[in-house]
């Protein structure tokens, strides 16, 4: 499963993204991870919820984020969410399709069993529309 959280800058994604964590972990059989380019949302997070500072990596285009993605994947047989914050700012993807990086995502997604909740810096309106299927909340 792929949702993605959109919305302009300041709407409230990482909010939601924050809120869909703290309640998966609830209900979550296997790992909860939560990555973000800071550790600033440490204490949000309930201490059962992994965060990865991805700043802490050298990961600044979309081929490295997919390369950590499958990282964490292949690191973590139990592996059941995974939360991505910032995503277009870590993937240096503004202003770009993000298309490929979606599809490629839920082939993960299919393959692995994970399901992938991301928040997107970008208006609905603006998605590809191979993306706007996996739109769960439009802030």
């Amino acid at each position: 499963m792929v949702q993605l959280i959109v919305g302009a800058k300041g709407k409230g994604k990482t909010k939601e993204l924050l809120a869909k964590a703290e309640e998966a972990i609830k209900t979550a059989n296997g790992t909860v991870v939560y990555i973000d380019k800071s550790s600033q949302h440490m204490y949000e997070l309930s201490n059962k919820i992994r965060l990865i500072n991805i700043s802490n990596f050298p990961v600044n285009s979309e081929d490295s984020y997919l390369g950590f993605i499958c990282g964490v994947i292949s690191q973590d047989h139990d592996l059941e969410y995974l939360f991505l914050d910032g995503f277009l700012s870590i993937a240096n993807l503004h202003g770009s399709d993000i298309s490929g990086i979606i599809s490629k995502i839920a082939a993960l997604s299919q393959t692995y069993g994970v399901n992938f909740v991301i928040s997107i810096s970008m208006d609905e309106h603006d998605l590809p529309e191979s993306c706007k299927q996996y739109v769960d909340v439009a802030l």
